[in-house]
């Protein structure tokens, strides 16, 4: 059996059924609409200051999520540049009304930090941080 990663998730949610289709999957636009809130609040976070999305530079869809189940979104640095940075999203989920846990979902997103006029502005120099898994 798959353990939770052990730092604390950068978002928590149950998938519903309105994010399904008719069958009960969940939509793949969902977890990655889930996985973008995490990740740019995870950037934000570290950049301290506003941040937009410029690039989803990898996704990866592992399993299927069903309604009911407890997702969860956890972050990581990959990569950090002068004004943008790269976030590792991993989502798992535990099965509705089950002790299963498992990875469902992974992918990379590119975050530039932005000042209050919207244009670039440079990072501060940031500790890479250790993988969340």
């Amino acid at each position: 059996m798959s353990l939770l990663p052990s730092s604390i998730p950068a978002l928590r949610t149950i998938a519903m059924p309105a994010d399904a289709n008719p069958d009960g999957d969940i939509f793949g636009g969902w977890i990655m609409s889930q996985m973008d809130i995490a990740s740019g609040n995870f950037a934000a976070h570290q950049v301290k200051g506003r941040v937009v999305t410029v690039a989803v530079d990898a996704m990866t869809f592992l399993k299927p999520i069903y309604i009911g189940d407890d997702v969860s979104c956890y972050c990581d640095i990959a990569n950090i540049g002068n004004t943008s940075l790269s976030i590792n999203v991993n989502v798992w989920v535990q099965r509705h009304h089950s002790e299963e846990v498992l990875k469902v979902t992974q992918g990379r997103f590119t975050f530039v930090a932005i000042d209050g006029a919207g244009s670039p502005r440079k990072i501060v120099k940031l500790k890479k941080e250790i993988g969340s898994e």
